[in-house]
């Protein structure tokens, strides 16, 4: 049997090393060659390149043809590291601020387990994913002939939760986390000399008449049943201090849990985009693009899941979500080809949020993730 001191251990140093050394979306070579040195020496198969910088690890037991994957992601973000651990990031302006530095630690120690272990009849396999952040990664693997070079029937994934104390496990049947859509309105007009505004037809007052009217279309256009977020998070402009501007960007984004929400929205959205225009006689051009689709859970898998996960920890901290998260995960793309469930585990009630220069990834969760990881790989693939 597997020393779980030992791999805990393991684990957490390579975690350490992954987070010291942090890469951005599809230019992570040394994190996917880590992967693949470490899957290599399990005695694994490893595929590298997979969709760019992804990498495959196959591990089979048994005579069983069925094929089960787990996937972690490996990217980091542009954001610059407060923290003062003595492994904190030595990439100026890049850091592990999203915890896939844990996630690829937690999949390597299931891989180790699990070839060392066995306790499963059929194949497993690992994804190690590149660029989720910004949505590309899935499909980048995908592009590259992910389902037809490593078939596999079943998917699962984990992430951290900041909130959610270390040893608590949650997920929920049907949607789980939101699409993501992005738009950009460009008001274009005639700017001019500030103290002559009636010479002109500027673009500010029309701006900002239209991001709140872009606030109706949750409160207003959408049934209350609908769960939708429509955030303005830039508003751009060429004029100056005594200047009036002739153009003006709005950027934003949307989310939403159906695929008839998105399409309203955007409907929505360049009807008062127009029409707001028209109002204030400029021009209006949108641009609507779905980056993220919405992640839905399999409802046998997720009983599934939570039962394997109760092998783990305490029966009675594995529990359905209140809430789907109405932010994105481009796991969402696997289910769009085979069933799956996606689960989140807990970075501590004290961790700082995703996406902050303070948050690390908390190493008390590491060996929880990785036999979770073997768990529902030994429920879904039994030993006859």
């Amino acid at each position: 049997m597997t020393d779980l001191k030992a791999l805990n251990d393991e684990m957490t140093a390579w975690r350490r090393d992954l987070h010291a050394h942090p890469e951005f979306g599809f230019e992570e070579t040394r994190t996917a060659a880590f992967v693949a040195d470490k899957l290599r020496s399990f005695g694994l198969e490893v595929a590298e390149g997979v969709g760019g910088t992804g990498v495959v690890g196959t591990l089979t037991r048994g005579t069983g043809n069925r094929a089960i994957a787990l996937r972690a992601d490996m990217d980091a973000l542009r954001i610059t590291e407060r923290g003062h651990a003595d492994y904190r990031s030595r990439v100026p302006g890049t850091m592990h601020a999203c915890g896939h530095d844990g996630h690829t630690a937690m999949l390597l120690g299931a891989a180790k387990l699990l070839a060392e272990e066995g306790g499963f009849d059929g194949t497993v396999r690992f994804l190690f994913q590149p660029a989720e952040e910004w949505g590309k990664g899935a499909l980048a693997m995908l592009d590259g002939g992910l389902m037809q070079r490593f078939p596999f029937e079943e998917i699962y994934g984990l992430h951290n939760m900041p909130g959610l104390p270390v040893g608590h496990f949650e997920t929920r049947t049907g949607p789980i986390m939101s699409a993501e859509d992005n738009f950009e309105i460009v008001l274009t007009g005639l700017g001019g000399h500030a103290a002559r505004p009636q010479f002109g037809n500027e673009v500010l007052v029309a701006a900002c008449a239209l991001v709140t009217n872009l606030q109706t279309i949750v409160s207003r256009r959408l049934s209350p049943a609908d769960i939708a977020v429509v955030s303005v998070t830039e508003l751009i402009t060429d004029g100056t201090r005594n200047a009036l501007p002739g153009l003006a960007r709005i950027l934003g984004d949307a989310r939403s849990f159906r695929p008839e929400v998105s399409a309203e929205i955007e409907r929505q959205m360049r009807v008062i985009a127009d029409g707001t225009a028209m109002a204030h006689n400029v021009t209006a051009e949108t641009r609507y693009t779905r980056e993220f689709v919405p992640l839905i859970n399999d409802a046998t898998l997720v009983e599934e899941a939570m039962a394997a996960a109760r092998t783990v920890l305490q029966a009675d901290h594995v529990k359905v979500a209140a809430e789907p998260m109405t932010a994105s995960e481009d796991f969402a793309r696997f289910l769009e080809h085979v069933p799956g469930c996606f689960v989140f585990m807990g970075n501590g009630e004290s961790s700082a949020p995703l996406h902050n220069p303070d948050f690390d990834f908390n190493d008390a969760g590491l060996l929880a993730g990785a036999r979770y990881h073997a768990a529902i790989i030994r429920r879904r693939l039994p030993i006859a």
